[in-house]
């Protein structure tokens, strides 16, 4: 880190010891995973420095707006609208929970066999590592599955500032009018914490940040789909994963640099892998830092992952919402005509999703699809079987990992992967 920021987290009430441990981990895990990737585009050290300061820099800019008067919003779900929190003058950040820790606590609060994305949630905030949680003047949880909706009872009781989005369960005209319905109040909420009317002009601002850095997400994600891949899929899913912190501006900027620089590769042929390397697609999971685990596997193995079906991924920012409307009204109900196409396991039924992926699978010409599935998430575990009977009958191969954010099963899963990659070398 550039400087010593030993003070700001002993501020927030911090456990210093294990958030050192934590980082030095963290650290090491990064330098082994994406350091040591060959071939990178440039473009890819403003995310190396990102990173690097991601509990540093990053939690000093944000406390920066705090004492400035902005408030600062944690969420754990894609179902959060970053429009209306920008439109309130307001940050949205994504909150840890993409690896184990704490786990001895956590199992004090939560069942055992309970995901481990939610346990990772507790377990941040248990162990008082993670900054962005103590930065938060709200933290939002929506009720997206059975596991989550109880949990927040608990967390209630941990944290001064819960505040739970109610989702619909199926996409149906009364489903669309609870999420519209919880939008507005979602709108009322950040307007009362932040003391700002958000009006028609402040909506539009709002769109416009959040519009734009999917943009260059999706500028990025159509590069991919060229042969020989010009980036790797571990420094696509970073960019993805950084999404959920960085400052939107700057963000949208250093995304769009690599793609100027990615455009270039792709004119010279000039890739990270070769012509003959298997296209993967992931589906399934969402994948937040730093649970790298499985596309290190995949990309270390002789493949290629060229696109994600996850809320990291496509599922969470292929969409734009619509900023033609006059008024709020407009624009509140073109926000939640956005957010209702996410296609996320919780939907019953989902042939969206279903259809999504066979799109994927199509338009980035892929060998094979890796279904990603976190033990004790029932949602995405039940969708993963109709998942590979569709894509089978299209004779496109699948392997579904069923797997947890611990290293124990490392081995297991790199001798699946190869298998299936060498499976899909010879088909």
């Amino acid at each position: 880190m550039s400087e010593n920021y030993r003070s700001m987290w002993e501020s927030l009430g911090l456990d210093l010891k294990a958030h050192d441990a934590l980082l030095d981990v963290l650290g090491k895990g990064y330098r082994d995973i994406f350091l040591a990737q060959k071939n990178r585009p440039q473009g890819m050290r403003y995310f190396d420095f990102v990173m690097s300061e991601v509990h540093g820099l990053r939690i000093k800019e944000l406390l920066d707006e705090k004492a400035a008067g902005r408030k600062v919003i944690g969420s754990f779900c894609v179902f959060v609208p970053e429009e209306i929190v920008r439109a309130a003058d307001a940050t949205l950040v994504g909150l840890c929970t993409g690896a184990d820790f704490a786990i001895d606590e956590v199992e004090k609060y939560l069942p055992r066999n309970t995901c481990s994305l939610i346990k990772s949630a507790f377990g941040f905030k248990l162990g008082r590592v993670c900054p962005y949680i103590e930065s938060s003047d709200m933290i939002v949880g929506e009720n997206t599955c059975d596991g989550k909706k109880k949990s927040y009872e608990v967390l209630n009781s941990l944290v001064p500032n819960l505040y739970i989005m109610d989702l619909p369960q199926m996409k149906s005209a009364e489903g669309k009018a609870l999420l519209k319905a919880e939008y507005h109040r979602f709108k009322e909420a950040v307007e009362k914490l932040t003391g700002i009317t958000i009006d028609a002009a402040r909506l539009k601002k709002g769109i416009s940040i959040v519009n734009n850095k999917r943009k260059a997400i999706h500028r990025l994600m159509n590069l991919r789909k060229a042969n020989p891949a010009p980036i790797s899929g571990l420094d696509a899913l970073l960019t993805n994963q950084v999404f959920f912190y960085d400052n939107p501006v700057r963000f949208t900027d250093s995304v769009n640099k690599i793609c100027d620089e990615v455009e270039k590769r792709i004119e010279k042929k000039e890739g990270v892998f070769t012509e003959s390397a298997p296209r993967i697609l992931l589906s399934g999971c969402p994948m937040a830092v730093p649970n790298w685990k499985l596309p290190w596997i995949i990309e270390t193995s002789g493949a290629v992952i060229v696109g994600e079906e996850s809320c990291v991924g496509e599922r969470g920012t292929r969409n734009l919402t619509d900023d033609s409307g006059k008024s709020t009204d407009d624009l509140m109900d073109a926000i939640t005509d956005r957010y209702f196409k996410i296609d996320c396991a919780v939907f019953t039924p989902n042939t969206d999703r279903l259809k999504h992926i066979m799109e994927m699978a199509e338009t980035y010409k892929v060998d094979g699809v890796i279904h990603y599935g976190l033990q004790f998430c029932q949602p995405y575990l039940m969708e993963a079987i109709p998942v590979e009977k569709a894509l089978v009958s299209k004779n496109t191969s699948t392997l579904r990992i069923d797997t947890d954010y611990s290293m124990e099963d490392i081995g297991q899963l790199k001798t699946r992967v190869e298998a299936f990659i060498e499976m899909v070398k010879v088909k």
